[in-house]
């Protein structure tokens, strides 16, 4: 609790924060996601969305507390335009790409999830247009593309913070795939039934999304926001869990 203390005219004032270096600030933000990344495995529906709100605004909070500014973490006002340019591209790409991956027969199968069976219309467009967009895309690309990134890129530059940054974003989907191999058909037929199979699904899930963790960091880094990965990260998961639900 912060200290009352007397300025030079003798009226009361607060003491700030002392701010923090930049690696007890990284150490800080992957514990944060430690912890958010079990919760929001755990939580889904209204605690899921909360859980993600509130670990946005802490994860702002340790990259204030550590001198960040918007501008680190991508989100300087004078960015957003263009940055909004960018993002309306890419979700156009995505859609055509998916579009025609949904058309021809030799791709159709990658759409395919047993997920899909349990589920009506509402809750896929609950799913792609409030799940998606809060739950996943704004709390990961503020944790990774965000915070993360900001923190390294001002010490050691782009491609450590790249680095730092994907090679994370990786290990946070551990948990996520953990099943993956039963619920996407495509993914079974490599890897089969097996724990070893099971492994093989998790460690390609990881590599996969690291590698994806580094062309969001690029997209941040040559759009200078956070909405040009974030309109990707959203339209390759939403707009997959939609083509998924129309092919089931």
């Amino acid at each position: 609790m912060p200290h009352s203390t007397a300025d030079d005219a003798g009226r009361p004032s607060r003491r700030r924060l002392s701010p923090i270096g930049t690696w007890p600030a990284v150490g800080v933000t992957v514990a944060v996601l430690a912890v958010a990344n079990v919760a929001l495995h755990r939580w889904t529906g209204l605690w899921g969305l909360m859980t993600a709100l509130v670990v946005s605004v802490l994860l702002l909070g340790v990259l204030r507390w550590a001198g960040g500014t918007l501008a680190d973490a991508g989100l300087a006002p004078g960015t957003l335009a263009r940055g909004a340019r960018w993002a309306l591209a890419l979700i156009g790409l995505v859609a055509v790409v998916y579009l025609i991956g949904a058309l021809l027969p030799a791709t159709r199968g990658l759409f395919e999830d047993r997920r899909y069976a349990a589920m009506d219309g509402g809750e896929v467009l609950l799913r792609a247009f409030v799940l998606v967009p809060v739950g996943t895309v704004l709390v990961e690309e503020i944790a990774f593309r965000g915070v993360l990134y900001g923190l390294v890129d001002r010490v050691r530059g782009a491609v450590w913070a790249t680095a730092v940054s994907s090679v994370l974003f990786g290990l946070w989907h551990v948990l996520p795939s953990l099943h993956l191999a039963t619920a996407k058909p495509a993914v079974n037929t490599v890897v089969g039934d097996s724990g070893l199979g099971a492994v093989l699904a998790v460690l390609g899930a990881v590599l996969f999304t690291a590698a994806a963790g580094v062309l969001f960091c690029e997209l941040r880094r040559r759009s200078g926001s956070l909405l040009a990965p974030m309109g990707l990260h959203w339209a390759v998961n939403a707009l997959g869990y939609l083509v998924g639900y129309l092919l089931r």
